[in-house]
């Protein structure tokens, strides 16, 4: 991507130059900004893409590019955050990258050059050079659900270790110990995060995880039959499936009814982010919940702050355990066990970032 500094080169003048012919300033004369006019042209420069300090309006949109639009957990956070960001006098854009780091950085290039305020990206991997420039260019820029390590962009996140851990307590309670969990992309914060929660947790409790009991996911349901179907393949398969996400689940499920198993009879089931859908299969899932509306209500007011020069700040907020029946758990007396309608109120780790 071309450089403010390039465009300098090939208009055969200073940068500070090129940003005054950008921002209409009367010192440039006619032909020097016909060059760089020219120059941005040639080279497919976006001033309005990389640097904030090139704007001369506001267009009061913000862009969200989304890693999975079928995945419930970012169709309600798309929702939450469109919902606040007209509370806040702003309308959104969304690019679903479909789990594809070539496609979100297309919707991000999109965005970008349709003049966006501010951006809210959910980061398919962990090196995308179009978002690290993007940053450090000062674009306004939040992440929510993923980051990236080290940039200097504010956060908005659940935290799903205090989550994880007290899972594997309860399934070492109903006396399981033979737990494997199908794991997201490692390249993604929250895969890596979340299989290294449950890891630490096995160890606490003294529960080994073997290689096998590690399958490798992609966050889609696909994969999430795959390892299943590797998993109940082994001479001693596990006696509890824990996906690392809402759509593996799914998979895990209509692989273990594709053998004519039943949950929890044959196999256990449990799922990292609750879906209003899992209360509704036989048995209700067994689900670690994430505050998912207000996680996207955070993350536009952290983005908004930013783009009306107040200090963003990073948000986490605490993920909790939604005990169902997937796990071979007694069936409640009464009426029938709630679902998940009700997020955790925000005890939060904030930081200014």
């Amino acid at each position: 991507m071309a450089s403010i500094k390039d465009v300098a080169a090939e208009a055969g003048v200073s940068v500070a130059t090129v940003s005054r012919a950008l921002n209409g300033h009367p010192s440039v004369s006619a032909d020097a900004r016909t060059r760089v006019l020219a120059a941005v042209e040639a080279l497919g420069y976006r001033p309005n893409a990389v640097a904030r300090s090139l704007r001369t309006d506001q267009t009061h949109t913000l862009g969200l590019v989304i890693s999975d639009v079928m995945n419930p957990y970012f169709t309600e956070l798309a929702r939450s955050v469109e919902e606040e960001a007209r509370a806040l006098g702003y309308s959104v854009i969304i690019g679903n990258a479909d789990e594809r780091p070539d496609l979100q950085d297309h919707h991000v290039r999109t965005l970008l050059d349709r003049r966006i305020d501010g951006l809210l990206i959910s980061p398919t991997d962990g090196g995308s050079p179009l978002i690290l420039d993007a940053a450090r260019a000062g674009t306004p820029m939040v992440f929510v659900d993923r980051w990236i390590p080290g940039v200097d962009v504010p956060v908005v996140r659940s935290d799903g270790r205090a989550a994880v851990r007290d899972l594997v307590a309860h399934l070492h309670g109903l006396g399981h110990r033979r737990l494997a969990i199908i794991a997201g992309p490692a390249a993604t914060t929250t895969g890596s995060e979340r299989v290294e929660a449950f890891r630490q947790a096995m160890a606490e409790y003294g529960i080994p995880l073997p290689d096998a009991y590690t399958g490798q996911g992609d966050f889609q349901a696909e994969s999430g039959r795959r390892v299943t179907e590797g998993f109940l393949d082994l001479p001693e398969p596990p006696e509890v499936v824990f996906a690392a996400d809402n759509l593996m689940a799914l998979g895990a499920l209509d692989a273990v009814r594709a053998r004519g198993l039943r949950v929890p009879e044959d196999i256990a089931l449990a799922a990292f982010d609750d879906i209003r859908w899992f209360v509704h299969t036989d048995p209700p899932i067994t689900a670690i919940a994430q505050p998912t509306g207000e996680l996207g209500r955070a993350a536009v007011r952290a983005l908004v702050d930013r783009i009306e020069g107040r200090p963003p700040e990073s948000v986490t907020l605490p993920a909790r355990l939604v005990v169902r029946r997937s796990c071979g758990e007694p069936a409640p007396r009464g009426p029938s066990h709630p679902t998940n309608l009700q997020e955790p109120s925000p005890v939060t780790n904030r930081s200014t970032s």
